[in-house]
């Protein structure tokens, strides 16, 4: 059985996360993901990404621990020691969440029920989440099997949400509801129906965005932590010249001058109460 689909809704790619009884994150599950990345990035046709889990409440739980167990009986038999002198390489694990952060295409995790470990660290890669609100469980509680977040957790949460805030949620291992991810940032909204159709809606007004300026502007608010402030203006410079040159971009900002068009999505627009209000607080 296969534990990540790939399907398309117009320029939208669904892919969905499945492995029974408890949706954990494995080998599988990262090589499967690859290919299904190695799809995505390079049909044209998807514009936008959406992410969610397969089984009802449950995005991925987390990675299978028993798995993790199984290499740390090898690393220990064979008295291996690290150091951060000598980094270890990136894993299948890292190299996907790593091209879910790089590609141009936005991608968004519609989080349906728990997330945690892994599978919580797959949702900090994409660019939009949402969550489901309910019972569940969302974070990064790795401390509390004497491990830490190691699919980069401690690096994009603490990008997302501050050193405060990350290092009170890994070094006490606590988890969130649905409600306080909202809260704190981490999620666009919080959905008491169905996460993946609003998923869907915010990715379907995405695909309908020059792919270009998408793609530019991804890069630049991804490359923040990784730039200098001169490097990232210069950057931000060149990338809005190159956009100024790009065929859609002329023609768009030609129809606004000739009043065909506004500067405002009208559909978001109608929505406003919904996006920007306090109301799903």
């Amino acid at each position: 059985m296969s534990r990540v689909s790939l399907r398309q809704e117009d320029a939208v790619a669904v892919v969905s996360f499945s492995n029974p009884p408890d949706n954990y994150m494995d080998a599988e599950t990262e090589s499967e993901l690859a290919a299904v990345l190695g799809v995505i990035e390079t049909d044209a046709s998807i514009r936008a990404v959406v992410l969610t889990g397969g089984k009802p409440d449950v995005f991925i739980r987390h990675y299978d621990v028993g798995i993790l167990l199984d290499r740390s009986k090898i690393m220990r038999s064979k008295q291996m020691t690290f150091d951060p002198a000598r980094p270890v390489p990136a894993s299948l694990i890292h190299k996907c969440y790593d091209r879910i952060e790089a590609m141009a295409k936005p991608f968004i995790a519609a989080i349906n029920g728990t997330a945690m470990g892994g599978g919580f660290e797959l949702a900090l890669a994409c660019d939009i989440r949402l969550v489901k609100d309910g019972p569940y469980d969302l974070g990064l509680p790795e401390v509390n099997l004497g491990i830490l977040p190691g699919a980069g957790g401690t690096q994009r949460l603490t990008r997302l949400v501050g050193e405060a805030k990350a290092k009170e949620l890994m070094l006490l291992g606590r988890t969130m509801s649905p409600r306080e991810v909202k809260e704190i940032g981490l999620a666009s909204l919080c959905v008491e129906g169905d996460v993946l159709a609003e998923a869907l809606e915010i990715a379907k007004t995405l695909a309908r965005r020059s792919p270009r300026a998408v793609g530019h502007i991804k890069d630049l608010i991804t490359g923040v932590s990784y730039r200098s402030g001169e490097e990232g203006s210069a950057r931000e410079r060149t990338l809005f010249c190159d956009l100024m040159v790009d065929n859609r971009a002329f023609e768009e900002m030609s129809d606004m001058v000739e009043g065909k068009r506004d500067i405002r999505d009208p559909e978001l627009m109608k929505n406003k109460k919904k996006y920007w209000s306090d109301e799903n607080d």
